[in-house]
């Protein structure tokens, strides 16, 4: 038999067990991290060092951390060059544009190679290089912005990436009108594109305006650049960056949103505390905590959120209605979501960013809630909101309205009044309010329900013949009912 202070000991050597393990985990994955950042893949030769950083996918803001640790890196090393190996169908402006900041902030050289597609905001990367290398059949341009619907962002957008363009291709002494024609197609380039077409170049083209030049492979490139027998340094997405990128993903951070929203919705629909309010903080935090990882959103986003949702919860729990409290927190929930999509105080052109990601999620949210505000189990507190109206009407939750009392249909009593059509009728033991079915009926007069209908309980008199029967209905003193 073993004594409850043995079975005590070994609880808690169990649970030591569990906390050195998970202990040793968290720190196998952070030397991991370490090693990964100290110690990037290499490739022989003797010369000075080259990095080689991927930019390919979408550009999202979980790419803005990588390409920025990767430049440090390679000036900590003492680099001979940065060379961005771009394959992209673009992304996020606002991500390019944090990228071409870090590429324009670095001491080290850096290069664009397009390898076969560098559009929309992969262009806007490549030109904030310091030279832009094009292997054939490759293209570059098409940065007009969109909007979450695919659309053409707003001229105000529009203008702010023309101007962004405009700079970058004269700081590099390049023809400003080319680099314009490739965000506004109303912009016209001879040779290259007439008004009304959006101008995307051709390895060829590009080199053709001076904008690029044309190398065959990375072998060309490094002859190109003259660096000879280069040790190559393969920057690679770490575990963290690679996690950190997925959550941000365009795709991806709608669901994560809409996720969260649904879960507290959910535990608020059903009573007690589950998994789906579990679900649903744990997908918030992911949503704020990826943003705020990779630098769009600050704690003053997150602590506007937190106060928005609060506030909620105090309409809610302590204070039922619609009202002040209501109407704050979610100003502030929304307050608190656009901050962290756009890294600041909302703007009228910002909303065009963020737009996308709000309006997805909150389709999403109403089109799920309204089948689980229909199907879910409902919980008291919500339905004292006056919003969710459930079935049950009883004196508990605020309603008033009488029991049927069935049991007295068939009654037989006596009028204690003259019901003209309502007045008291005596049944039993029991004083009854009722009402006559028709007629005026004197009191005295011998009664009997017929129905109950709530507060209502009809009678009509004894001596009267059932409605459709086809004879006259009668009083009790025989003479004929008007």
């Amino acid at each position: 038999m073993i004594s409850p202070l043995a079975s005590s000991q070994g609880a808690i050597s169990l649970g030591r067990v569990v906390r050195l393990a998970a202990f040793t985990s968290l720190a196998a994955a952070a030397l991991g991290a370490f090693f990964e950042r100290a110690l990037p893949a290499q490739q022989g030769g003797a010369g000075p060092a080259v990095y080689r950083v991927p930019v390919t996918g979408v550009i999202e803001l979980g790419l803005a951390p990588f390409i920025e640790r990767s430049l440090e890196e390679a000036e900590a090393a003492g680099a001979a060059a940065v060379i961005l190996d771009i394959d992209t169908p673009g992304g996020r402006v606002d991500a390019a544009e944090r990228i071409a900041d870090a590429v324009s902030d670095s001491p080290v050289p850096v290069y664009a190679f397009v390898n076969r597609r560098a559009l929309s905001a992969g262009a806007l990367i490549s030109l904030a290089t310091h030279g832009i290398y094009m292997r054939p059949g490759s293209v570059i341009g098409a940065a007009t912005p969109v909007d979450g619907a695919g659309q053409r962002a707003p001229e105000k957008i529009v203008s702010a990436m023309r101007s962004t363009m405009r700079a970058l291709a004269e700081a590099r002494g390049l023809d400003p009108t080319v680099a314009e024609a490739m965000v506004d197609e109303q912009i016209a380039v001879p040779g290259l594109s007439e008004p009304g077409q959006l101008l995307t170049l051709t390895t060829e083209e590009a080199v053709g305006v001076g904008y690029a030049n044309e190398v065959e492979d990375w072998d060309g490139l490094m002859g190109a650049l003259g660096i000879a027998t280069p040790q190559v340094v393969d920057q690679t997405v770490n575990w963290a960056e690679n996690v950190v990128r997925f959550l941000s993903h365009p795709i991806v951070s709608p669901f994560l949103l809409t996720l969260g929203f649904l879960g507290l919705l959910i535990e608020l629909r059903t009573p007690g505390l589950g998994l789906a309010g579990a679900a649903g903080v744990l997908s918030l935090i992911l949503f704020f905590g990826s943003n705020l990882i990779v630098g769009l959103a600050g704690l003053e986003g997150i602590l506007i959120f937190a106060v928005g949702v609060a506030l909620v919860l105090v309409e809610v729990f302590l204070i039922p209605g619609i009202g002040v409290f209501g109407i704050a927190g979610a100003l502030a929930v929304l307050v608190g979501v656009y901050m962290s999509l756009l890294g600041g105080l909302p703007t009228m052109p910002d909303f065009t960013r963020a737009g996308g990601v709000l309006t997805t999620s909150l389709t999403l949210v109403l089109l799920t809630s309204w089948f689980m505000l229909r199907k879910l189990p409902s919980n008291r507190r919500l339905t004292n909101l006056g919003i969710f109206l459930g079935e049950d009407t009883s004196k508990e939750i605020g309603y008033t309205s009488a029991v049927r009392r069935k049991d007295l249909v068939g009654a037989e009593g006596v009028a204690l009044t003259d019901l003209r059509p309502a007045g008291t009728g005596l049944f039993g033991e029991e004083r009854v309010d009722v009402v006559s079915d028709s007629e005026w009926i004197a009191h005295g007069t011998p009664i009997r329900i017929v129905s109950s209908e709530g507060y209502r309980q009809v009678v009509r008199p004894i001596a009267a013949k059932p409605i459709g029967s086809g004879e006259e209905k009668k009083d009790d003193s025989g003479d004929k009912a008007k």
